[in-house]
């Protein structure tokens, strides 16, 4: 994987997941896909998981990502993704941003694992 290909594959995921519709971020992944997020306690395997564990995200946040940057791998294909998001409880005027990566193993044009860092300490004037 390129950079110029590394960005584009990016740059659509963020779009997708700041829409927060289950099935389109679903349809971004392999059906043996594996996710790793602070919030999920561990992975997130499969389809039917992920549309689960993204109905209850989205219930309870609005987020929206925008990329800074993103790098390939030099042995797989993949990338390391530098972003930045925002994060707001359904009708709150309070917003948290913060940056993060997320490191993503492709195959074809799918995410088949995609584990996500971030501090999750930022969230916590939202947890009032």
């Amino acid at each position: 994987m390129d950079k110029a290909k590394a960005t584009e594959l990016a740059e659509r995921i963020m779009v997708t997941w700041s829409e927060q519709d289950v099935e389109a971020v679903v349809d971004c992944y392999t059906d043996d896909m594996v996710y790793i997020d602070p919030n999920t306690r561990g992975e997130v395997q499969g389809p039917d998981a992920m549309r689960r564990y993204l109905s209850k995200l989205f219930g309870r946040w609005e987020m929206t990502w925008t990329l800074r940057e993103a790098f390939p791998l030099a042995d797989q294909e993949g990338a390391a993704v530098l972003w930045h998001a925002t994060f707001r409880k359904p009708g709150s005027d309070v917003t948290v941003e913060t940056d993060g990566m997320d490191f993503v193993l492709v195959r074809g044009d799918r995410i088949q694992r995609n584990e996500v860092r971030f501090d999750r300490a930022v969230l916590a004037p939202l947890m009032t």
